[in-house]
């Protein structure tokens, strides 16, 4: 998938990497989407401070946070980061969260996307991520495209309430 201009749900998606003007608006989304979806807040993304300055935590060699945009509106972000304590050649699938207006319309399928092809570009030959059940859809999407669950955490993202733990060989 090239950076450029896509349809799906939502007409003409900009799939494009994360700006430091985008902050406030995916902390915003992110934050939402705990609330939306009556997850729990605790050890998770929502209060992790690194939530609110998006573009200056991406800037580390080897991560990737991608953003869609339609027009002037920030839609969600994924991105690929290279968790400490991760085994040899892996990474963590990240911040993949979308704004209420963009779920169920094929955005998060172009990021998700997006993500796989750069963590493979990057030479990454593994991807975790971790989750909560109350991101049943996320979940479910993840297990189509090949992520199989753990029965523990790996690596050191922070995240303490995180309680679904799954990776892929890419």
């Amino acid at each position: 998938m090239q950076l450029g201009t896509y349809f799906c749900g939502v007409k003409n998606v900009l799939i494009r990497p994360v700006e430091a003007s985008d902050n406030a608006s995916l902390a915003e989304i992110i934050r939402n989407a705990f609330l939306d979806f009556g997850a729990p807040t605790k050890g998770t993304v929502f209060e992790d401070p690194t939530t609110d300055n998006l573009h200056g935590l991406f800037c580390a060699a080897g991560a990737v946070l991608w953003v869609a945009v339609t027009g002037e509106t920030l839609l969600g972000c994924c991105g690929i980061y290279p968790t400490t304590g991760l085994p040899d050649g892996y990474a963590e699938l990240v911040k993949f969260y979308l704004s209420a207006a963009a779920r169920g319309k094929g955005v998060g399928k172009l990021l998700l996307t997006k993500s796989l092809e750069a963590a493979a570009a990057l030479h990454y030959k593994g991807i975790y991520l971790e989750s909560l059940p109350q991101f049943d859809t996320a979940v479910g999407i993840y297990e189509r495209l090949g992520f199989r669950k753990l029965e523990h955490p790996i690596g050191n993202s922070g995240h303490t309430g995180c309680t679904i733990w799954m990776a892929k060989e890419l």
